[in-house]
Order: C-alpha cells, then structure tokens, then sequence
C-alpha cells in the first residue's frame, strides 16, 4: 500500500537563505514545532537520529538514511519501521527560487508498506498537521526574525 503526504508554502526569502536554516540541524529546537530534533551530517548515505513531535502525539525517534542532499534544491531522507516493506517513509524538502525572489517550499513523504492502511488516519491527521505547523515555523523564522 502506498499514501502521500504534500505540503507547500510560499516563503518571502532568497532560496539560498532558507536552505542554510533548513540544513541548520543544530538549531531546530529554536524554531521546528515538529521535527525537534536532527543529529548527524547531511551527506548521501549517512545515518541520522532524528526527533518528530507530531501535534498531539508523542516523540517518535528514528534513525532514517540521507538519499538525496542536492545544494539548495533536495534534502530526502528514507526511514522504516522495523523491517523493510512493513512501513517505510521517504520524507523529502524541495525548494524552488520563484521569479519575485521568494522560495517555494515543498516538504512531504511517500509511505509505503504493509502498515500503511492502520496509519492512514494519523498521517492524514497529525502527521500533516505538524508538516504544515514545520513549514509555517520556517516560513516565520525566516520572514519575521531573520534567522
């Protein structure tokens, strides 16, 4: 089975800038509402530890792999649950430098797996609900204090 969460926002800051803040793991805990926490390098292949905190719920941690890490367009990432094929995510950030100078963020995940059907309420629900508080977190960081 497979599900798709897409979320985008429009933000009033050069692309370079926001993809500094995005890459910026040290600080999440001073801005990011979901993704509380990302430790590791960001290079291809490496391993994270990272902390997500969708609105409502509890703390879940993960230790997903570094897929794609494209300067100042593509940071992805691929996690699981257990074993693979039960419940896999690839969760992704995508910007775009639109014409007037603000940057298009797109900030998602594609699930696959056994699993999915059970978590579809809680993706639909919270999951996108934290996706959506992250981008508007970000958009406000950068926006209205700067960084």
């Amino acid at each position: 089975m497979r599900h798709e969460i897409a979320t985008s926002i429009s933000i009033s800051a050069p692309l370079k800038r926001v993809w500094e803040v995005l890459l910026d793991f040290a600080r999440y805990p001073e801005w990011n509402p979901f993704v509380r926490s990302i430790e590791g390098p960001s290079s291809e292949g490496s391993v994270l530890k990272v902390t997500v905190h969708p609105p409502g719920g509890k703390p879940m941690k993960f230790r997903p792999v570094v897929l794609r890490d494209t300067l100042g367009r593509e940071f992805r990432w691929k996690g699981r649950l257990l074993l693979p094929g039960l419940f896999d995510g690839e969760h992704y950030f995508i910007l775009s430098q639109v014409s007037d100078g603000s940057t298009l963020f797109m900030h998602g995940e594609h699930f696959c797996g056994l699993l999915v059907p059970l978590f579809r309420k809680a993706l639909d629900g919270a999951t996108k609900d934290g996706f959506e508080a992250m981008n508007l977190a970000l958009k406000q960081r950068l926006e209205n204090r700067g960084a």
